[in-house]
């Protein structure tokens, strides 16, 4: 029944077929997250990094009822000159889009879903969302933490967006048994640099050993996703300082504008890359390149563990 939804590349499927090491990427960075062509063009990169790592990229979006699991350069290109023409897709749109055939980009939640029912395990992005600030009154949380508290997808980002609550988002995922991993750090990555002040629940030192935790947990029937966080290089990083201060005067403009639910990712964002001169956006591009090559080593040696 389910193969009426979902559309494989033929890339996609023979690898899959003969256990070969796949990631799945998201495609809301491409119509949300950044301008045309520079959308594109980051897409394809993400895509060839992971090739050039040993790995089958496999991008996912919504185009025309089917969940698209491996996309041409022409359906990237189609998203990035789309831009937010496209609607951002998340679990609870996942029906209404594919019954209605609108075409959709999927966030990290839609993504893990799409990628779990293709029988790909490891998923490389920018940023989980997470609990807002101010979600004791407003109940803004995302769906990405249930995602990631129900589907067996590991997610290879660079923290927590760090516009979000940061220590809310650690209890919520402690609370539904997701393991946060660092790699290489015992401290969580904020996103935009490798400084937050809190701690992931276990340093790992390589793919071999985040491999074998995934094939432990998933062995044991231990439902849900993992968390690998994987810190923006040293040199690509923005200032702590700086960063903070932007987020903060965003978020000012935010309750001003009255901005919530779903728009407010994208708009806080977009906020912060303004205050920053653009420099948060480089630093975005920088950690999903660095996210998709560690998610590609991931993704290899977890397939060499399946053969075993």
């Amino acid at each position: 029944m389910i193969e009426k939804y979902l559309d494989l590349h033929s890339e996609v499927k023979h690898a899959i077929a003969n256990n070969l090491a796949v990631v799945a990427l998201e495609s809301t960075i491409i119509s949300h997250g950044m301008p045309y062509p520079q959308n594109k063009e980051t897409a394809l990169q993400v895509e060839e990094i992971i090739r050039n790592n040993g790995a089958v990229p496999a991008t996912i979006a919504l185009i025309n009822g089917k969940i698209k699991v491996g996309l041409s350069i022409d359906e990237i290109d189609y998203l990035g000159k789309s831009g937010s023409k496209i609607v951002k897709a998340s679990r609870r749109d996942l029906p209404y889009l594919l019954s209605q055939k609108i075409d959709g980009a999927t966030t990290v939640a839609s993504t893990m879903i799409a990628a779990n029912l293709a029988g790909i395990r490891v998923f490389a992005t920018g940023g989980i969302g997470g609990v807002h600030r101010g979600a004791s009154q407003t109940f803004d949380i995302s769906a990405d933490l249930q995602e990631l508290a129900n589907t067996n997808v590991a997610v290879v980002c660079a923290g927590i967006k760090a516009i979000l609550d940061l220590e809310l988002t650690l209890e919520y995922l402690e609370t539904y048994g997701v393991p946060v991993l660092g790699y290489q750090t015992n401290e969580l990555p904020a996103f935009y640099t490798q400084k937050s002040g809190f701690n992931v629940n276990y340093k790992m030192d390589n793919a071999k050993a985040i491999a074998q935790l995934l094939k432990t947990k998933w062995n044991l029937g231990l439902k849900g996703g993992v968390i690998i966080a994987n810190p923006i290089p040293k040199d690509k990083q923005l200032d702590y300082e700086c960063m903070t201060d932007a987020i903060e005067e965003a978020l000012i403009q935010e309750k001003q504008l009255a901005i919530k639910g779903k728009e407010s990712t994208p708009f806080l964002l977009s906020k912060v890359k303004e205050l920053t001169g653009g420099s948060s956006l480089q630093a975005n591009i920088e950690l999903v390149y660095n996210n998709a090559k560690l998610a590609a080593e991931i993704a290899r040696a977890y397939a060499t563990l399946k053969k075993l």
